[in-house]
Formats: structure tokens, C-alpha cells, sequence
């Protein structure tokens, strides 16, 4: 009874931590308690006592408070409190010390922390608090390091949620980190050296030596098996191939390398007492802490294996499972944020993967010899019980992921055994370090070769588009069952197709349902129309924002494959086509205006031409070009017109007037500057969507004059329209407050 109780309590305070995400989620769970208490002892004879569920209630409602209470606010001081309070100065001169190693980022900056001490211009001498997220130019990050003093000149900004469907929530990342505003620095200013010891020496060291034997990038792939990819400059291309083909576990340190150090301690002081071998055994995992940092993956197998130490003291058996369910709570009691940290989540599914059908995956596979049988069991285990979470949060599955583990996991066990002696070689003399690390060049090339080839495999990465939570349950129960009750374990084939089932069947139906036009915020926004499976793109040439929203927001929505894509006159080479070419191939291509710069950036194959003598058939969408010059289009599903102006000033507008065959229209979407009265007047749009974070003011008054509703990307998000619920924004009215100074 009392481990059963134990269970219960430690479930209660997880599943109280998850319920802040639903309102009165704590609350909703003790009421579930009491009607357990209630309820259970008469259907289920050997159910704990009433007072177990009881308690178990009042811990989820404790649980949710503490999680709230331990949310990361903005004090009165806070650096972000300057941003609606000033008087919008051009620039700030910002003191403070650095936190950590500036790190590159993919748009080829240097981005570091810094911990705010001092501003300038200052209207009096209130104090400034608050930590910063700082981008600078690559050069001036140049030198950097912890402890310094600096100063900053740049623009601050509050960072913004995420303003398209399947972006990147800046702003929930920085809370959690205890930052609530950014600045885009320009110049970097040394004040004060510092001669502060930290870790970040250590790793330094470690990646300096091992670069020097290898190079880059076989040099920094090994430096972040060993130190894990927070403090490691690991390309950013080579980062994305081993994620496509589901080997990122293999780009921290986690349970292996715990796994393999206590192992090497244990084995050297096998001679000596219990006491010395336990102590030895802390020692090396302080050491491996403290060298990749507080990460959730580490901590979580730093906490079992000092477990497993501690359970080798008391010479007392270890129960695996309880002692990964009491590791989540002691560390989500440290930090119950972690609970929302996807790092965390996948470390401890992956873990529970392993314990739980890791044996009798093995012994379906006793006809295999003993030696593999294992190697195929533990990349089968860690993928079925990370696969759901995967679909939630990014909506794309890795169908080479299994064959590409086993095949990878010897070259992953010797660079991670030798990139481990390596390390600790340099620690003491870097060129023997350099020159083991040297030893591993094969392996490492081959398994940067492997990842490399499987990337760019068809179907490497497979969108299925996401699930909801429910779902994702739903798949995590079969997986139970499948694991612990023998009826489902002789037929697992059923819960295989069910969990397919579930996956992919709804969103087959949505798909060949559904029609939905998105406009994406962004600088130079893309269009996107789904029409029952069928895809067109508009206006995809920028690169950031096809690799940072149009291909993210694609993803979720299962998109493989564009049906169509359109492409406007542009000032500059279209990068952004070749960039979505490269992920998902385009089967037809189709160029607005009469001539399209940077052409040789275009997918190869033939472009088809977009006419003002009739309209282009795109599925059930028919699109026109109304003006070539300017790129003006107009396309039509069933009675909903839609009109793209584009960047027309007000004197292109008049020669539109003259020159185009305009009519009155439902959308009309354009960049936010002027608008002439006389167009506005023979449009007559029911909806105005502007692709800017600032509106005229005439404009704005006009349209609110005529009753049109009104949008813009820069308040609002993304816009999508569909017919069964009309127009819909990412961001709440009053939500989106960047303020960039």
C-alpha cells in the first residue's frame, strides 16, 4: 500500500503541474480525486483508502499554485519596464556583465546574456535590473566572456509570441529563461576583464583541442557528444540533418554518457570499498554536471545514477521505474517549469521507453543473436514512446529514424567512449587530446557521411501534421497496453494499426475537407491556400521567412508537397523558392509579372507565365494577374474574391485605375501605406488586411469609415479565412506589445 500511495502522490504532483495549462485544471483534478475516493473501494477491492485520493487531490491543487508562484516575472526595476515607460529614445547604452559564451545564431550573429546593471539615457537615477537576450554582429562578439563588464549601444525590443501558426514563441522562451526583453546590439565595449573560474574555461579548452584534431565539423560533432550541443557551435545544417533523421539524442549528453562514466569508475575502483567507489562515482557525475551545464537531460540521468550509487551503498536492490517517477518529481520540484521544457519531456519518454519495453521487445527478438537483439530493441523503444510527443509538438515523423540508429549506434558508442577520453586527455594536455580525438576521424566522418546521405533520402521527413493531446493520450495508452497486458502483447499489430489509425486518419479527413487561405506575418509575408489536399503558395521569395514561418506553419499542417507556387516580382535574388524547393517539391510554377529577377534561384523546371487575358485554374482556385507591371492578383474561390495591390503607391494605384479592370472585391490585401479614395471606393472591400506593422492614418480612418473590417500582420499575427468560421488571427487584439526602440 505504500508504494502504491507513493505512485499516486508523485502522479498527483506531476499531472498538477500539467493541469495549469487548462483552467481550473488543479481544481478539476481534486474534484476527479474525490470521486475516486468516493467511488473506487466499491468497484475495486484493493483500492488504496479514501484518504490517499483525498491527499492526492489537495497535492494537484498545490501543484498548480506552486507552478504559478514559481513563474518568472518582470519586477518594477526589470530592463523591460524602460520600453513603455521612455520616451522612445533611438538608441541605449546598456552596462552589465556577461552570463554566458556568445553563441552563432542562424541569421550569423553572436548572441549572449547579459546581466543589466545601468542605462543610459536615464531620466533620474532609478535603479535597472532585469537579464537581457543580446544579437550582435559576429565580430563584436568577438573575445567575449562570462564575468566581464560591457557595454552595449543597440535597440531594445520586447520579444514577440509567435506570430504565425507553428512558429517559434520568443517570448515564452525568454520567460522562461527569466528574460522579458531583447536588444539588437550594434557595438560591444570591453570594460572590465574578468578573471572569474568557470566551467565555460573547461569546455573551451575541451573544444579547442578536439577541433584541432578534427576540424570543423567532425571537431564540434564530437565536442557535443561529450559536453552536449548548449555550449557547442555545431553547424546549423549539420544540426538539422541529424534531427531529420532522428538521431538529436545523439547530439546531447545524457544517459549514455552517465551510463558509460559510472561504468569506467566503478570498473577502476572495483578493488577498493563500497564508500570509495560510491564517492568516486559522485565525484565523476559532479564533474559531468557542472562540465554540460544544469541541462533537464543530464540532471535527469545524473539523479539515477547517483541513485544507483546510493542504492550500491545501502546494497539494496533499484527499482527502475520508481526511481525515474521519484527523479521527475525531485527535479520538477527544483524547477517545475521544466514540465513544459520539451527536452525534458522527450529525456524521461525516452527513459521510460527503455525501462518498460526495452525487455520485451528482446525477447520477441530472442531469434536474433543476444549481442544485437538489444541494439534493435532500445531505438525501437525510445521512438515508440517519443513518436507522440514528436506529433504534437512538431507534427513530422523520421521513417528512416529505427534503420538509422542501429545502423549508427556502434560509430555514436566508440566517438562517445574515445570523444570522452579525448576530453579528459586535453584537460590535462591539449595536444593529447588533439591526437586522440584525431584516432575517432573515421568513425566520425562516417557517421557525419550517414546522416548526411538518410537527410536527403525520399521521405526522410514525413509530415503528418499535428495531433491533438487527446490523441497523443489515446496512442500513449495503447503503448501501455501493448507493454503490460498480455492479450494486446500477442497482438500488437492491432494497437500498430490502431496507433495509425488514430494518427493519420483524422487528418487525412481534415485534409480533403478543408479550404483555408493564411496570410503570414512576416517582412515580405507569403500566402498560403489549402484547397481539400492541394496546396498553392504565394509570394514565397524572402528566405527567412520561408525557412522560419511558411515551412514551420507547412510542417504542422502535414504539407508534403506544394501543388502550386506563384512567385511576384522582386527586387532581389528570390532565395526563398530555392529554399522551399530543397524541402518539398513544387509541381507547378507559375511567375506574375512580365519578368521575374533572380530567376536563377528559381526550383529548376519550367515556369509557366500568369496572364490578364484569363484566368489561371489552380484547382478550384482560378487566379488573374490585373496589372503585370505591378504584380497585381486576383483570385476567386466559389463568391470569395480576393485582391493582392502589393507595394503600389498612390500614383501606381491611379494608373490601376486607368489601365486595370478592377471590380469591387471581398479581401483586399496590401502594405499598409496610403490607399487613393477612388480605388478604395470601386473596390468596396469587405475586409482589409494590411502586411505591415504600421497602418496610414488616413487609410485606417477611411476604411473604418466604410465599415471595413480590418486586420494587419503586425498587430495581429497571421490572418486565415476559412468558410465554416470565417476570419481568424493568430494574436489576440492587445496581445502583440513589441516595441522595437
Amino acid at each position: 500500500m505504500g508504494q502504491i500511495a507513493g505512485i499516486i502522490f508523485c502522479l498527483a504532483y506531476i499531472m498538477g503541474l500539467l493541469s495549469t495549462s487548462v483552467a481550473w485544471g488543479g481544481f478539476f483534478l481534486l474534484a476527479v480525486a474525490i470521486a475516486l475516493a468516493l467511488g473506487l473501494p466499491y468497484c475495486w477491492r484493493r483500492s488504496p483508502r479514501p484518504w490517499v485520493w483525498v491527499v492526492a487531490g489537495v497535492l494537484s491543487v498545490a501543484a498548480s499554485f506552486y507552478l504559478q508562484a514559481r513563474q518568472p516575472q518582470a519586477i518594477s526595476t526589470d530592463i523591460s519596464r524602460l520600453i513603455s515607460e521612455t520616451g522612445r529614445p533611438a538608441e541605449w547604452v546598456i552596462w552589465g556583465k556577461v552570463e554566458s559564451l556568445p553563441r552563432l545564431t542562424r541569421s550569423q550573429k553572436s548572441q549572449f546574456w547579459l546581466r543589466v546593471q545601468q542605462v543610459a539615457p536615464s531620466a533620474d537615477n532609478r535603479p535597472v535590473t532585469g537579464k537581457l537576450y543580446v544579437t550582435v554582429p559576429l565580430l563584436q562578439g568577438t573575445g567575449l566572456r562570462p564575468g566581464q563588464r560591457v557595454n552595449v549601444t543597440g535597440n531594445l525590443y520586447r520579444p514577440q509570441p509567435a506570430t504565425n501558426p507553428g512558429g517559434f514563441d520568443f517570448r515564452a522562451y525568454l520567460q522562461q529563461q527569466g528574460s522579458f526583453a531583447g536588444l539588437r546590439g550594434r557595438q560591444v565595449v570591453i570594460l572590465q576583464s574578468s578573471d572569474r573560474w568557470g566551467w565555460w574555461q573547461v569546455q573551451q579548452r575541451i573544444l579547442r583541442s578536439q577541433m584541432a584534431g578534427l576540424g570543423s565539423p567532425a571537431g564540434p560533432l564530437l565536442s557535443a557528444m561529450v559536453l552536449g550541443s548548449r555550449p557547442v557551435d555545431l553547424p546549423y545544417d549539420l544540426k538539422d540533418a541529424f534531427i531529420a533523421v532522428g538521431l538529436a539524442a545523439a547530439l546531447a549528453a545524457s544517459g549514455f554518457q552517465t551510463s558509460l562514466i559510472l561504468g569506467v569508475v566503478l570498473s577502476l575502483t572495483g578493488r577498493f570499498s563500497t564508500r570509495i567507489q560510491v564517492a568516486a562515482g559522485t565525484i565523476a557525475l559532479l564533474f559531468f554536471v557542472g562540465l554540460t551545464g544544469l541541462q533537464p537531460a543530464v540532471l535527469r540521468a545524473a539523479v539515477m545514477g547517483f541513485g544507483g550509487l546510493v542504492a550500491l551503498l545501502l546494497k539494496r536492490q533499484v527499482k527502475p521505474l520508481g526511481a525515474l517517477l521519484l527523479t521527475a518529481v525531485f527535479l520538477l520540484i527544483w524547477n517545475p517549469l521544466w514540465i513544459w521544457d520539451l527536452g525534458f519531456q522527450l529525456s524521461f519518454l525516452a527513459t521510460l521507453g527503455l525501462i518498460v519495453t526495452v525487455p520485451p521487445l528482446t525477447r520477441w527478438l530472442d531469434w536474433m543473436p543476444t549481442a544485437i537483439a538489444p541494439l534493435v530493441a532500445v531505438p525501437i523503444a525510445a521512438y515508440l514512446w517519443t513518436l507522440p510527443l514528436q506529433l504534437v509538438a512538431f507534427g513530422v515523423v523520421s521513417p528512416y529514424s529505427i534503420p538509422v540508429n542501429i545502423v549508427t549506434t556502434p560509430l555514436i558508442s566508440v566517438m562517445s567512449i574515445g570523444g570522452m577520453v579525448s576530453a579528459l586527455a586535453a584537460l590535462v594536455w591539449s595536444p593529447a587530446g588533439s591526437a586522440l580525438a584525431w584516432v575517432l576521424l573515421l568513425p566520425t566522418q562516417a557517421l557525419i557521411t550517414l546522416v548526411q546521405v538518410a537527410s536527403q533520402l525520399w521521405g526522410s521527413s514525413y509530415a503528418t501534421g499535428t495531433i491533438s493531446l487527446l490523441v497523443a493520450i489515446g496512442l500513449y495508452g495503447l503503448l501501455v497496453l501493448a507493454t503490460w497486458q498480455p492479450w494486446w502483447q500477442k497482438r500488437w499489430w492491432l494497437a500498430l494499426m490502431l496507433g495509425v489509425g488514430l494518427t493519420l486518419v483524422p487528418t487525412w479527413q481534415a485534409r480533403a475537407s478543408e479550404f483555408q487561405v493564411t496570410l503570414l506575418a512576416g517582412a515580405n509575408p507569403a500566402l498560403v491556400v489549402q484547397d481539400r489536399g492541394r496546396v498553392a503558395v504565394f509570394n514565397a521569395s524572402d528566405e527567412a521567412t520561408v525557412r522560419f514561418s511558411l515551412l514551420p506553419f507547412l510542417q504542422k499542417a502535414g504539407v508534403n508537397q506544394v501543388n502550386w507556387a506563384i512567385a511576384l516580382p522582386a527586387s532581389g535574388p528570390q532565395l526563398g523558392w530555392t529554399a522551399l524547393s530543397q524541402r518539398l517539391p513544387i509541381q507547378g510554377f507559375y511567375q506574375a509579372g512580365d519578368q521575374l529577377s533572380g530567376t536563377a534561384a528559381l526550383p529548376s523546371g519550367k515556369v509557366l507565365p500568369l496572364t490578364g487575358d484569363r484566368p489561371t485554374q489552380l484547382g478550384a482556385l482560378q487566379v488573374q494577374q490585373r496589372h503585370s507591371a505591378l504584380a497585381t492578383l486576383e483570385w476567386q474561390w466559389r463568391d470569395q474574391t480576393w485582391l493582392w495591390l502589393g507595394n503600389a503607391s498612390l500614383g501606381q494605384q491611379a494608373d490601376l485605375l486607368k489601365t486595370a479592370d478592377l471590380h469591387a472585391v471581398q479581401v483586399l490585401c496590401w502594405n499598409g501605406k496610403r490607399l487613393h479614395p477612388e480605388l478604395l471606393e470601386l473596390l468596396r472591400p469587405q475586409v482589409a488586411i494590411a502586411t505591415a506593422k504600421t497602418l496610414d492614418a488616413r487609410t485606417q480612418e477611411q476604411l473604418r469609415s466604410a465599415g471595413v473590417r480590418l486586420y494587419w500582420t503586425g498587430r495581429d499575427g497571421a490572418v486565415q479565412w476559412n468558410p465554416r468560421e470565417g476570419f481568424k488571427t493568430t494574436l489576440d487584439p492587445g496581445e502583440n506589445r513589441a516595441t522595437n526602440l
